[in-house]
């Protein structure tokens, strides 16, 4: 236990230093951020930065908040303590309006990919265009296609969410994202679900876009390879905590058992698999009792 507290101290002052140096350039800056449901603490004051440019993962094991940490950059849930800044807005100071006139420059590239089902592939793509931009069809109908063609999907225009295989919806969803040219895109968990080609499309196409049109990409996700492989900056969160830091190169190198054990899969460390319980015994005792 003191060894983890103190390699915590020790990442914490790290993290601290690199902040300092990089801040100016940050588009997204999260300090002291704490968010609790009920008794149990999601964060509980992390400091990060999301570079201008740049791919940056949030990874970590199942269920330590990394979409949280999405839905509340994007101001969709409220912090409970602690500051969020997008692009030098305070999330927690904006008006509603002001909020959703934020978020029109953030695309988001959902689990599911939560395509409409009733609507086709194009107009799946045209909706945010349609709700955000006045545009003649001549001009709606050349950006849609060329958002579908940035995904390899322009031939697909016609087809209905039920006809494309996994890896296709997910593209389309990721045409959607970017349809209106935004400052940042949020992936949540990309990766999940696919087959071993369409990962490898989607995971070519986050960096491609990235590159090619200035994005700023936020990936969250536990699929530790692909994620790195795209990656600039990793962040490892779990326990309400930043357990880790750097380019992949750094956390590849870091040595903290904990940091190890998620990197390398390994089913033993200072992971548990079991949620925190009372003794099985115990409770099998007080279901007699009842």
């Amino acid at each position: 236990m003191a060894s983890a507290q103190s390699e915590h101290t020790a990442a914490s002052q790290t993290a601290k230093d690199r902040l300092a140096i990089a801040d100016d350039q940050a588009l997204v800056r999260v300090r002291g951020l704490r968010f609790c449901h009920g008794q149990r603490c999601i964060f509980d004051g992390i400091d990060l930065d999301i570079q201008r440019g740049r791919v940056t993962a949030i990874m970590g094991p199942s269920g330590t908040g990394k979409t949280t940490l999405l839905k509340l950059i994007s101001g969709q849930l409220p912090a409970d303590a602690g500051s969020i800044e997008v692009d030098g807005h305070e999330i927690q100071s904006l008006s509603r309006a002001a909020l959703y006139q934020l978020r029109t420059r953030m695309g988001m590239l959902f689990q599911s990919g939560a395509l409409l089902t009733d609507l086709s592939v194009f107009e799946n793509v045209a909706f945010p265009l349609r709700e955000h931009a006045k545009l003649s069809d001549s001009i709606l109908r050349k950006l849609v296609l060329i958002k579908l063609e940035a995904v390899g999907l322009r031939g697909a225009a016609a087809l209905m969410p039920s006809q494309l295989s996994g890896g296709m919806a997910r593209r389309v969803a990721l045409a959607r994202a970017i349809a209106l040219d935004p400052m940042m895109i949020m992936y949540d968990e990309p990766f999940t679900g696919q087959d071993p080609i369409s990962m490898g499309v989607l995971v070519s196409l986050i960096r491609q876009l990235n590159d090619a049109s200035g994005l700023t990409s936020i990936v969250v996700s536990h699929d530790v390879r692909e994620t790195a492989s795209i990656a600039d900056y990793l962040y490892i969160i779990a326990n309400g905590q930043i357990m880790a830091q750097g380019t992949p190169q750094q956390v590849a190198a870091n040595e903290s058992a904990w940091v190890r054990q998620f990197m390398d899969g390994e089913p033993d460390g200072p992971v548990h698999y079991h949620y925190p319980a009372q003794a099985l015994e115990q409770d099998l005792l007080q279901g007699l009792r009842r």
